[in-house]
């Protein structure tokens, strides 16, 4: 989360029109999508589901678990169960679905924490019933990086994690804006979002991975169909991005910090350029800039997790403590945004999708901005419409 200036700001809403041009002087990649085209719809058809009602409702039905030490990176295992990562302590736990209890795994070696940095992202292999890996994005004492680790539970608790082997180096670490969210999409490549580290002009320099979305195989070469196939990066001009979600027409989404004014959600499409820090927000189209789809006062929202269910993106507030429904009628919003749980649970880090349409929503109330309750950190179990 970004240092801002402590100012009292109205919740606000505004949706915007996303530029559907391609940036200029833009160059075809043979074998890559258009331009045009959003992300996800490079990876097969759009296939959109009717667009939810403009009101939808959001009911915490349990407490799947507390005492959870400064959690971030959250993914679901094959049957349910998840893997929660400790940003502070490099470590992870598996937590039972179906009772809440918690299994030692491990810890990730050569993890150094401090600031926004540590423990980040999580993601299990899209073939982990085969190969067992999973994948995390961590800071080090030199940069941000990802690798991945065999996972073993047959193993003795807190012994089940394999030598990190890394696939992706040298992504820029600061004390603040590290990105971090990681993420297997529908093509089965992997994605990262990465921070500009407070040092801004990173964003637009194509050579930097800082402030960028990154797409790679999951050995971490560059994907077919990058725009550049030589690089990893996806879309840049990028602040802080902690989020990542695709919707039913395989379109990916992005939640990103902006600094004082605007958070942002955006429509991420590959090669296109977000503006940071020519822009905040909405602004100009001139240069190539892509418009917000959706954006807030800081505030409301300062932007982490994101997930998809029954026709929304869901999208979790750290300073703005609420959970955001943004009904979706294909790439645009269907109406207004929609906020529960202001103020009630504290800031909220992670949201994920659980069986029967249901979500994870985990808080983020040790992580040295939060005023801790007893029982912080928990995951929470919401059944949403």
């Amino acid at each position: 989360m970004p240092h801002r200036l402590p100012t009292a700001v109205t919740a606000t809403a505004v949706l915007l029109l996303v530029a559907g041009c391609a940036a200029e002087g833009a160059r075809p990649v043979p074998g890559a999508p258009s331009p045009q085209r959003s992300a996800a719809a490079a990876t097969g058809p759009e296939r959109d589901a009717s667009p939810p009602p403009a009101k939808g409702s959001a009911e915490v039905t349990r407490t799947l678990a507390t005492g959870l030490d400064s959690p971030w990176g959250v993914a679901a295992l094959p049957g349910g169960d998840l893997l929660v990562g400790s940003r502070d302590k490099g470590t992870l736990v598996r937590v039972s679905a179906r009772d809440g209890h918690k299994t030692e795994v491990g810890s990730v070696p050569g993890v150094v924490p401090g600031g926004e940095g540590g423990l980040l992202g999580l993601a299990v292999s899209p073939s982990f019933r085969g190969d067992h890996l999973v994948y995390a994005y961590f800071t080090t004492a030199s940069d941000n990086r990802i690798a991945r680790m065999s996972y073993d539970d047959t193993r003795h608790p807190g012994d089940q994690l394999g030598a990190p082997n890394t696939v992706l180096r040298g992504i820029p670490k600061g004390h603040f804006h590290n990105g971090g969210r990681l993420a297997f999409g529908p093509d089965r490549m992997l994605y990262a979002s990465t921070g500009e580290t407070g040092h801004k002009a990173l964003s637009q320099d194509k050579r930097s991975k800082g402030g960028k979305i990154l797409r790679m195989t999951p050995d971490g070469a560059p994907a077919p169909g990058n725009p550049d196939p030589r690089s990893v990066m996806y879309s840049y001009g990028h602040r802080n991005v902690e989020g990542l979600a695709w919707d039913s027409g395989k379109r990916l989404w992005a939640a990103e910090f902006g600094e004082d004014t605007w958070d942002e959600l955006n429509l991420v499409e590959p090669g296109r350029n977000y503006g940071w820090p020519a822009r905040e927000g909405k602004g100009p189209t001139a240069g190539g800039y892509v418009n917000p789809v959706l954006q807030w006062k800081p505030a409301d929202a300062s932007p982490s997790g994101l997930a998809y269910a029954k026709g929304s993106l869901w999208m979790a507030a750290l300073r703005g403590e609420r959970l955001w429904r943004i009904p979706l009628n294909g790439a645009k919003p269907a109406a207004a945004p929609q906020a529960f749980f202001t103020k009630r649970h504290g800031r909220l880090r992670t949201v994920l999708p659980a069986d029967h349409g249901a979500l994870w929503l985990v808080t983020s109330n040790t992580d040295g901005r939060g005023d801790p309750r007893k029982g912080d950190d928990r995951i929470l179990r919401v059944e949403v419409s």
